[in-house]
């Protein structure tokens, strides 16, 4: 069965390839090889093989090739699609600042307006009190009066009747009774002069006093006019700085308790309305005033607190990002990268104390910098250091240059927030910034 399957597969090889000889002659012999079908079979194989093995990796590697050029072009229109984003933000940021100006000159035309609006109101309480009191005094005269009047002519008609009841004693006292009858006729008469004149001013302090309570309608209804207007800038200016604050993770009632503790700013414009000297409540007026002069006192805390937590940028002129924060290859990138050309100025993103200003392992040339609210800043790979440990600094200070020192790959700079020493997004607290300034 064996010989019988050979001889069939020999017959098949030998149909494909028949046995050759290939003869080498040299100058004093002549010599042969026999090619059996096996051979130039396995040969043939063999060639197959390193063939199709040729043309599979040809077109690994121009698939290969192919990915990398899409692959390229898909990273050149991703980068121009973040160049685009960039400058969208910085047109944003600009937008921001411009709104962040205006938000400031409305806050300071508002102080102006209380103030206007203190004077006007005091004005308003006086003269108020002034008109009642004269009302009142107006009140009592008319009410002595007519009790002077009522017993006049009660004397009168008693007279009256004594001398109807007694002719005689008329006759003999006619002269006293005509003394009596001018006397009485003079007091009636000046009597009634006082009360025509009491009337009539009366009459003018009714009339007038229409006229204030006309012109304190009006006032109340101008005061409305400013309130609403502040209480819309007061709105308008502190909701962004709440949603900032909240966007970065931080609680914008225990930053503003935080900001007043460490500070004695209060006093002045931003000090509440007490108006009323007669134990009364405060009004409406003095209430809404009162809302917006807190208001005024949270916006005034919060660019305080602003300028103590690190929402700025650590760059003003252009930069691109390069790596952001997270993890890369199973470790932390603990803070976002920024690249611009060599000695690009490097700035301070709030106000705080330098705590450390030298050389690093793995950050190169390192600047720490302490702020409030327990927290941490860092600008590493420096070319050119410009702080010393323990300066202090505000925002927007240049601090150093940027550059390629320690464990970098090219130039930039490797910039970091921690809270606590643990290190968070910086981008957390920029983009909230976006909103504002």
């Amino acid at each position: 069965m064996r010989t019988r399957l050979a001889i069939k597969t020999h017959a098949l090889l030998e149909r494909f390839f028949p046995e050759r000889r290939l003869f080498l002659r040299s100058e004093t012999d002549t010599r042969f090889i026999r090619l059996k079908p096996g051979t130039q079979a396995l040969a043939f194989t063999g060639s197959a093989v390193i063939v199709g093995w040729a043309i599979i990796a040809t077109a690994i590697l121009l698939m290969d090739s192919i990915g990398a050029g899409n692959f390229r072009e898909q990273a050149l229109r991703d980068q121009i699609t973040y160049q685009q984003r960039l400058n969208a933000l910085s047109s944003e940021r600009d937008n921001r600042a411009e709104e962040a100006l205006a938000a400031q000159e409305r806050f300071n035309t508002a102080l102006a307006q209380v103030s206007v609006m203190q004077s006007q109101l005091l004005e308003s309480e006086t003269r108020r009190s002034e008109l009642e009191a004269g009302i009142e005094v107006i009140q009592a005269t008319l009410r002595d009066t007519m009790t002077q009047r009522k017993e006049i002519a009660s004397k009168l008609a008693a007279i009256e009747g004594q001398m109807a009841e007694d002719g005689t004693q008329l006759a003999h006292g006619a002269s006293v009774a005509d003394d009596t009858v001018d006397f009485l006729a003079t007091a009636l008469e000046r009597t009634a002069t006082e009360r025509d004149q009491i009337l009539s001013d009366a009459q003018h302090a009714l009339i007038r006093a229409d006229e204030m309570a006309t012109e304190i309608r009006q006032m109340e209804d101008a005061n409305d006019r400013i309130f609403r207007q502040l209480e819309e800038a007061m709105t308008v200016s502190v909701k962004p700085l709440d949603k900032m604050f909240s966007a970065a993770g931080m609680d914008p009632d225990r930053i503003i308790s935080q900001v007043r503790k460490g500070y004695s700013g209060r006093g002045g414009p931003l000090t509440p309305l007490s108006l009323s000297t007669r134990g009364e409540g405060p009004s409406g007026d003095m209430m809404r005033a009162n809302g917006i002069l807190s208001q005024m006192d949270r916006l005034n805390l919060y660019r305080i607190a602003a300028q103590k937590a690190p929402f700025a940028s650590p760059l003003k002129d252009s930069f691109r990002f390069t790596s952001g924060f997270g993890y890369r290859w199973g470790r932390l990138h603990a803070g976002t990268d920024f690249a611009a050309p060599h000695g690009t100025p490097i700035y301070a993103t709030a106000d705080g104390v330098v705590i450390h200003a030298g050389w690093q392992s793995g950050y190169g040339n390192l600047v720490k910098i302490q702020h409030e609210f327990g927290i941490e800043t860092r600008y590493a790979h420096m070319s050119k250091i410009r702080v010393k440990k323990g300066q202090r600094v505000s925002r927007g200070s240049r601090i150093g240059d940027m550059g390629n020192t320690g464990r970098s790959t090219g130039t930039h700079l490797h910039y970091e927030v921690r809270v606590g020493g643990n290190a968070v997004n910086p981008m957390t607290y920029i983009k909230a910034a976006n909103d504002v300034f």
